[in-house]
């Protein structure tokens, strides 16, 4: 494949920030973050060359892979809660990778959301 895949990237603290550096270092085009921290997350981005998304559903609608580096169980089920701003809108085709430090409950859960959503 000669395209590489939009990235986006969900958490864009000390980790997520390092990924995301790091995957452009090597080309990948990074399209879209998002962080709780509107500042922060406009701040990467502009490192980044990529959006600052104004919502979960926009990381997704702008990337093919969904990178997600949150800090708990909580967090992780509220960006993949069914609600009006959720990484699982738009999400059939669309890869997740987790890179948060979560229970295997959660991930098991996620799970279940995103392969109902086509993911």
């Amino acid at each position: 494949m000669s395209k590489k895949e939009r990235i986006g990237i969900v958490g864009v603290g000390r980790m997520g920030s390092n990924i995301g550096r790091q995957l452009k270092d090597v080309g990948y085009p990074i399209a879209a973050v998002f962080d709780a921290r509107p500042a922060v997350a406009a701040e990467v981005a502009s490192e980044l060359g990529a959006e600052a998304a104004p919502s979960l559903a926009a990381v997704t609608a702008a990337s093919d892979i969904i990178i997600t580096v949150v800090s708990d169980d909580a967090a992780m089920r509220e960006i993949f809660a069914q609600s009006d701003d959720s990484l699982l809108a738009g999400a059939r085709g669309k890869v997740f990778i987790n890179c948060a430090t979560i229970s295997p409950g959660i991930h098991v859960e996620v799970e279940r959301l995103a392969n109902a959503a086509g993911a």
